[in-house]
């Protein structure tokens, strides 16, 4: 057994492209089982699994519903081209819109979050008939060439020069804000008046649609100030804008919501999904359109095709996953168990001289570590640490048997639903021991 574990590590390295990674430093993990919030190596060590794989296992590993689900679809029927109508198709996209706010009306399935965004890009040109897309700049939207455009932060530097049309404009991150700032409906005003100001500048006839994570994701968990998603919409209805909410990592449950949006009361005008709708047990990302939309292209040629659209054995996986969400209360779940890990996050906030802020929301949320409170000088500056401090924190936090994964100087922290507050309290001690030793260091 110990040969052929080295012979898996040995093949991965001599023949995987791996991620965001320089190739000849990697020594990843031989991962051999997992259940529920943990996942085992090949020496048989247990890790809590506390960023849910990639913020997408929702539901925990070895969900013996979903698994059957994919299991039974295999052997009823595996595939089926994006133009025929199969039950788990039309019972999926049924569910989902009844999900959604009430403004929806119909769903375009990929096979993952990337391409969700990138069709998104294509129906809100199709629909206004305008050519200029506005993000932000701490933002991810996925890695294929439209959504890289689309994505703000460094890992959109190798799709550069880029497709024009495209402009950034900064989020409202309140704890590096320029300006210090009474409430956070003053920094509302301020954020959505400087993104007033730059829609007419750019032009406010030729912007199509404004893409926001509801939620910023991997660049720190960024929750919007109050009123802040409002003044967005007004801006979109004010100037004939598509509002359209990126809910890759915030969508099915992850904020104590069904999606994100749901907390600020909200309607925007297309969604876009994959992650927590399958929770990784097959591939399976979605576009979510309003009615409006979704009648516009009964008369409208709609240009959007992919081969694998709406997969079926997704689409089963997807059903099962949204009925354990039901059948299990994941979604009060995550509200309460997020207090309650939000509590442990302000202790060590209060406690650990690195600690700058925590930032919460469900069970999604982070630390950002800094070497001064005061200054808020951050531990790694912005898309540079030549030292690799970043990646000796996750090694001493793996070591401990905590996986997760950070961004810039920010620790993403978002398990699985199912987690219950005495594995959080055992997790977060390990955190709180290597905090200690990060300490150290500065």
């Amino acid at each position: 057994m110990k040969t052929e574990i080295n012979e898996i590590s040995k093949m991965s390295t001599q023949y995987n492209l791996h991620s965001w990674s320089v190739q000849g430093k990697i020594n990843p993990i031989v991962m051999t089982k997992a259940e529920g919030i943990y996942f085992w190596d090949e020496k048989g060590k247990r890790y809590y699994d506390m960023s849910s794989q990639l913020v997408n296992v929702n539901i925990g590993h070895g969900n013996k519903k979903v698994i059957k689900a994919i299991q039974d679809q295999a052997e009823k029927l595996a595939f089926a081209a994006p133009s025929f109508a199969v039950d788990v198709r039309s019972k999926l996209a049924k569910t989902i819109v009844e999900l959604a706010p009430d403004n929806m009306g119909k769903v375009f399935f990929t096979l993952g979050g990337a391409d969700a965004n990138e069709n998104a890009i294509k129906i809100a040109k199709m629909f206004t008939g305008r050519n200029k897309i506005f993000s932000r700049y701490r933002s991810y939207h996925g890695a294929t060439y439209g959504a890289a455009n689309l994505t703000g932060e460094p890992r959109r530097f190798t799709c550069e020069p880029g497709i024009t049309g495209f402009v950034k404009f900064f989020d409202p991150y309140l704890y590096r804000a320029p300006i210090t700032f009474k409430s956070e409906e003053e920094a509302t005003k301020y954020y959505i008046d400087q993104l007033r100001e730059q829609i007419i500048y750019e032009g406010r006839e030729s912007v199509a649609a404004i893409f926001l994570e509801t939620i910023t994701g991997s660049n720190g968990i960024i929750i919007p100030p109050k009123g802040y998603m409002q003044g967005v919409r007004e801006i979109c209805d004010e100037f004939g804008i598509l509002m359209v909410c990126d809910e890759v990592m915030c969508g099915f449950g992850r904020t104590g919501e069904w999606f994100g949006i749901n907390n600020y009361d909200v309607k925007p005008d297309i969604i876009t999904f994959a992650k927590g709708i399958t929770c990784g047990y097959a591939p399976l990302g979605g576009v979510i359109v309003s009615k409006e939309i979704a009648d516009y292209f009964d008369n409208n040629f709609l240009s959007c095709g992919l081969t694998y659209s709406a997969h079926l054995l997704g689409c089963a996986a997807g059903l099962a996953t949204i009925e354990v969400y039901k059948e299990e209360g994941l979604i009060e779940k995550a509200k309460k168990r997020g207090a309650y890990l939000g509590k442990l996050l302000e202790e060590l906030k209060s406690k650990h001289p690195c600690v700058g802020d925590v930032r919460y929301i469900g069970l999604f949320s982070s630390i950002e570590l800094v070497k001064d409170k005061e200054t808020k000088e951050p531990l790694v500056e912005y898309g540079k640490d030549p030292d690799g401090i970043m990646n000796k924190i996750l090694g001493m936090l793996k070591a401990e048997g905590f996986y997760h994964y950070s961004h810039e100087n920010i620790l993403i922290i978002a398990p699985p639903l199912i987690i219950t507050e005495k594995e959080l309290d055992e997790s977060m001690k390990i955190m709180d021991k290597v905090l200690s030793e990060v300490d150290k260091m500065l």
